[in-house]
């Protein structure tokens, strides 16, 4: 089995291809660059330096949201545009499950966070279970769009060790340290943001579990809508907004 990966769903960019548990490649980037000037160009030098046969591909896993509005829609067209080529699936990998796959095996809570602006980040809290012989990522509180109090009381009341990551850390670290109440640490840089080794990993369990979308049915999730979107839903009759909102 051949996956793909692409994440771009945050201010870090990142390709990898893995091969029957085996990651053969990763190419990352946290600098300033637009991801439609590096996404394409990082896959291409990964096709090159693999001498890849895109035909032997067998899926395309992709971070599917939340996230950056732009950044997902970047990812999801590249990922939609080879899947539709190479008639393959996708499978879409929500973003914070991903990121908390950075820490896989740990007994701890894992809290990803992503700064969403507007005093809010897309969290969510997960925990790896034992079912048989494997390790299986869960999550105890649903990914969402929340104020950072909101989402520090529930770990509050769950009671356990937590680990968090992400850049809603770097935003809310001061707050995060100031007002939980249970043990936590804060994940090195290597694992606290999006790599798409992680999506790549999660994919190929879902792409064995039967997870999978055609390209056409492919569509980011971004759990809130966009300040252009409020805005002219705000100018709009109850009615319109009433439709807007049923449609997203």
């Amino acid at each position: 089995m051949k996956i793909i990966a692409l994440d771009s769903s945050g201010l870090v960019a990142s390709v990898a291809v893995w091969e029957d548990g085996r990651l053969l490649a990763e190419y990352t980037t946290n600098y300033k660059k637009t991801h439609s000037q590096t996404l394409l160009p990082m896959l291409e030098e990964l096709k090159r330096m693999l001498e890849l046969d895109l035909a032997t591909v067998d899926a395309i896993a992709v971070a599917s949201g939340p996230g950056s509005f732009t950044g997902l829609r970047i990812g999801s067209a590249t990922a939609k545009g080879l899947g539709l080529a190479l008639k393959k699936p996708l499978v879409e990998v929500p973003t914070l499950e991903g990121m908390a796959y950075n820490l896989w095996g740990t007994e701890r809570l894992v809290c990803p966070m992503m700064d969403a602006r507007r005093g809010q980040v897309y969290t969510g809290v997960y925990e790896f279970v034992r079912e048989g012989q494997e390790l299986k990522l869960r999550p105890v509180c649903a990914q969402r769009a929340v104020d950072v109090n909101d989402i520090l009381h529930e770990i509050n009341a769950l009671g356990r060790q937590v680990i968090f990551l992400g850049d809603g850390v770097e935003v809310y670290g001061t707050v995060i340290r100031e007002r939980i109440q249970v043990p936590c640490s804060f994940a090195p840089a290597q694992c606290s943001h999006q790599r798409a080794a992680s999506v790549a990993a999660l994919g190929a369990v879902y792409y064995a579990e039967g997870k999978t979308v055609t390209a056409e049915e492919h569509c980011p999730k971004y759990l809130r809508q966009s300040q252009a979107q409020e805005s002219r839903i705000q100018k709009e009759s109850p009615i319109q907004k009433n439709l807007a909102q049923k449609s997203q």
